[in-house]
């Protein structure tokens, strides 16, 4: 799994976690909906700042994002 597709997991995984739609974390990051939609389908990469709007949003901490990040890196190229 590369990079923007495990992004993309992990994004859906706390958004859903948090209990919002696409709609509702693009509204709370002052984005548009497509874009969240595009960063889940790793059609779009976030910026760093992106990274940490949305982090902020889903009420975790960005370095939780990569973390979870990494381990489904790792966890895909271990299958």
């Amino acid at each position: 799994m590369d990079l923007a597709h495990a992004f993309g997991v992990v994004l859906k995984k706390h958004r859903k976690k948090a209990g919002f739609s696409q709609e509702k974390l693009a509204e709370v990051c002052g984005i548009e909906r497509t874009f969240v939609s595009m960063l889940e389908r790793a059609e779009r990469r976030p910026s760093l700042a992106m990274t940490f709007d949305l982090a902020k949003a889903l009420n975790v901490s960005a370095s939780e994002l990569v973390i979870d990040i990494e381990k489904a890196i790792k966890s895909n190229n271990n299958d």
